[in-house]
């Protein structure tokens, strides 16, 4: 096979909305790209993700758009030519020398358009004329009938990334292009269409079973021969003349499990798949596979119904995440950056990722990593928050798009379940759907007949789930926390964040709470004078619905209102990674009732305050931090119980946890008021309640002392009024700062009152710089090293500036 790939791109406006200035400019262009990074590049637009620049640029989304290149062809073609478009954003039509040969509507899946006819000798032209992505969903959703969104853009009539129209964390930039690559295939006699290699595991031999379909070139009917070899292991499989499809099982003796981070390693396993003739090797497909197998409990039990995720038999805590597409522009998404991107979520013990329904099905790349990192993936079909009408045209391209995701994916172990859905079997039980749709199509039909159909048939080696959330009982509310998996808006929406404690889910796979980037992103992006928390930019990158007055209302029950924009910056900061490490330690403190926590949500897509604990610039927020001490192997936390305040000890590691706690009762003076000592056993994947003696536990004035649990290399915090009715005194510090290799070094020793939450927010110093630690509580006399990676040349006595080391105890003394 030989590949082409047209060169010399160019892009103009040919209808819609374009600027007379515009009109019919030819602009160099990328590919794979998007229009709007051909302007941006050609400095024609301000940068969107700047300031208020954002609502500038929505005639890019109104406005049709065409590529232009040229490709060259030596001599007449022989044999078969398909001109192959991985990846076409949204509804476009294709020429090749003025010639019309395939119009496309889905973002979510390629096409192969044979051209062989089409093109001559020498030079040929080729051309892809994409219609404006916002009349085009607004025309789609008429023909279709409206049917009910969260969004002011119609993006469930349409199959192209949702959130591209905009989301509560997303710009509105609705994009056209070639967002993947295009390319010319020549070919003779047949080649490979798809593999699909299953695998399972007896004992200690795994199975691999290869699905081969060919395509056959016209007029083509010789026998064919498919050879797949994996782990030194190989078997040739016959093709009959005039068939198209082969199955090849491979038996592979002392095989290497592949586990998720935390249970063991990754091994995987080069594949290749090679198709020939009588005489001569026609085509090749090379992949890996990892052998493990994956189950999941739903069995109704005492408590109601299970969401259990096992990997090689043993089940598996979900620490997750929710992932949204790294950048609004997905093209510009490279390997680098999903690895760095993707290590961050490892680093911050995370052994789970969910791909939600509103973005992209992700690249090769993106699941080779989390095969390699041990990263499990959940995998949502692509619908969110919306109904989804299942007439044609769109559901033929569900089919289309469905299938060719599930085929793609198959080899890759890191890849656990199939979800149907975000949402939208929620919302239509709660959302005041029902009246707009009547007795229309919704998306039932997909989350519950085709798309299980599809899994069933191509990948019957992983779960399957119609939903997020969903109850998997009949009759049963699909947000019902007893049941399946559920989503906690309530909090950060309406409720203080810790009425988390009040919730006993089986497995939450949405929650979260709101801040703001770090300085260095917000200021990078922001340059409103003065800036405040409502000033137009910062509005334009805060899209939740009454976001700021959530925030504000979210942080009154605990700190004091902030006097200045630097303190509310690092007070909702705060604020946002103490929210979720309550959250996050709760649900742990169930023990095996509640199976698994997916925090709402890891990145963000541009600068903006949302509920990522990586922001739109790759920083680590403190609520990164807080996620990582949460998410750790080990955990000790202090829980309200019926009884009384309980020490609840999470092991989630191999090993079983012994040895002794002390806790101590102590005042914000360091001075220790009653202590116990405990003893703990914690068997290895297991937790254990440890009740605290009531002199120990109950405090003489709840507005002057902490309670202490130390044991095991862990350390617990409880303080018993909220900062805002505490009487925490400003903190008493002996800081010394210096360079050190890489970076700096910062020692922090408290002096003669508790230092809570202490954090060195480095990057106000230096954009690069990363700090290894944040949000320590410090006993006096106690001292703590931050370590600061960093190639900037700077006065390590910045790092001790107020606005740079910061604690709670500034916020109650500002």
């Amino acid at each position: 096979m030989h590949v082409t790939t047209p060169a010399g791109w160019t892009v103009r406006a040919v209808g819609g909305d374009a600027p007379p200035h515009l009109a019919a400019r030819r602009v160099p262009a990328t590919v794979p790209g998007c229009v709007h990074l051909d302007l941006l590049a050609a400095d024609l637009i301000p940068d969107p993700y700047l300031d208020a620049n954002e609502a500038l640029l929505h005639w890019i989304g109104r406005t049709d758009w065409r590529y232009e290149a040229e490709f060259h062809v030596d001599g007449e073609v022989a044999g078969e030519l398909d001109l192959v478009a991985h990846g076409l954003d949204t509804v476009a039509e294709i020429e090749v020398n003025g010639r019309v040969v395939a119009a496309t509507r889905n973002m979510h899946r390629s096409y192969r358009i044979p051209v062989a006819g089409v093109v001559r000798p020498g030079r040929n032209e080729l051309a892809v004329t994409f219609a404006a992505p916002v009349p085009a969903a607004e025309r789609f959703s008429a023909e279709l009938g409206e049917l009910p969104q969260v969004n002011t853009h119609p993006f469930n009539a349409i199959r192209k990334m949702a959130c591209s129209y905009g989301w509560d964390w997303g710009p509105d930039v609705a994009t056209s292009g070639i967002w993947r690559p295009l390319e010319l295939e020549a070919w003779n006699g047949a080649r490979i269409a798809a593999v699909r290699p299953l695998v399972a595991v007896d004992g200690n031999v795994g199975t691999l079973t290869v699905h081969v379909d060919v395509q056959r070139a016209s007029g083509s009917d010789s026998e064919l021969t498919v050879l797949a070899e994996a782990a030194g292991v190989s078997l040739p499989v016959t093709i009959p003349a005039g068939e198209t499809s082969a199955v090849v099982k491979l038996r592979v003796p002392d095989v290497r499990l592949w586990w998720p981070v935390g249970y063991g390693e990754q091994p995987l396993y080069d594949v290749e798949v090679t198709l020939s003739d009588a005489a001569q090797s026609l085509d090749t497909w090379a992949g890996r596979v990892g052998f493990r197998t994956v189950a999941l409990d739903v069995e109704p039990d005492a408590d109601g119904t299970p969401f259990t995720l096992s990997v090689n038999g043993r089940p598996v805590f979900a620490r997750g995440v929710n992932w949204i597409p790294d950048d609004a522009f997905p093209s510009r998404i490279t390997r680098a950056r999903l690895a760095e991107r993707l290590t961050q979520a490892r680093d911050a013990n995370v052994n789970l990722v969910r791909i939600w329904g509103g973005g992209i099905y992700e690249s090769e790349d993106f699941y080779d990593l989390c095969d390699r990192l041990g990263l499990l993936v959940w995998q949502d079909f692509l619908f969110a928050c919306g109904g989804y009408a299942e007439e044609e045209p769109l559901r033929g391209e569900v089919i289309a798009e469905a299938r060719e995701a599930v085929t793609r994916l198959t080899p890759h172990p890191s890849l656990i379940l199939w979800n149907g859905c975000n949402e939208n079997i929620w919302g239509y039980e709660d959302w005041d759907w029902k009246p707009l749709i009547g007795d229309r199509t919704w998306g039932w039909g997909y989350y519950t007949e085709i798309l299980p159909a599809i899994v069933a048939e191509l990948d019957p080696t992983r779960p399957y789930s119609a939903g997020s959330p969903y109850s998997f009982t009949p009759g049963v509310h699909p947000n019902d926390p007893a049941h399946g998996t559920m989503h906690i808006w309530e909090v950060w929406n309406r409720e203080d964040y810790t009425t988390y404690r009040d919730y006993r889910p089986r497995f939450v796979s949405e929650f979260g709470f709101q801040g703001p980037p770090t300085w260095a992103t917000l200021t990078r992006a922001i340059h409103d004078e003065p800036r405040r928390p409502d000033s137009p930019a910062m509005l334009v990158h805060q899209k939740a619905e009454d976001g700021n007055g959530k925030l504000e209302r979210g942080l009154a029950p605990h700190l004091p209102r902030p006097r200045t924009f630097e303190d509310w910056h690092w007070a909702t900061s705060l604020n946002q990674a103490r929210a979720i490490s309550l959250g996050i330690d709760h649900f742990r403190s169930l023990g095996a009732l509640c199976s698994g926590t997916v925090l709402w949500q890891l990145n963000d897509m541009w600068p903006v305050t949302s509920w990522a604990a990586i922001d739109g610039d790759g920083r680590r927020k403190p609520l990164w931090y807080a996620m990582r001490r949460s998410f750790a192997d080990r955990l000790l936390t202090f829980q309200p119980r019926a009884g009384g305040l309980a020490l609840v000890a999470v092991n989630d590691s191999d090993e079983a946890w012994t040895g002794g706690v002390m806790v101590t009762r102590r005042g914000f003076d360091g001075s220790v008021l009653d202590s116990a000592a405990l003893s703990m056993n914690v068997a290895a994947r297991s937790t254990v309640e440890l009740p605290i003696p009531h002199d120990v536990a109950v405090a003489g004035e709840v507005r002057d002392e902490l309670l202490v649990a130390e044991g095991g290399g862990e350390e617990a915090f409880w303080f018993y009024a909220e900062d805002v009715e505490s009487r925490l005194p400003a903190a008493d510090l002996a800081v010394k700062a210096e360079a050190v290799a890489g970076g700096y070094q910062v020692t922090v020793t408290a002096g003669a009152v508790v230092v809570r939450d202490l954090a060195v927010l480095a990057d106000r110093v230096a954009p690069d710089a990363v700090v290894d630690d944040m949000l320590l509580t410090l006993l006096p006399g106690r001292t703590a090293v931050f370590t600061i990676a960093t190639a900037a040349e700077v006065d390590p006595e910045a790092f001790a500036s107020p606005l740079v080391l910061r604690s709670a105890n500034q916020l109650l003394s500002s």
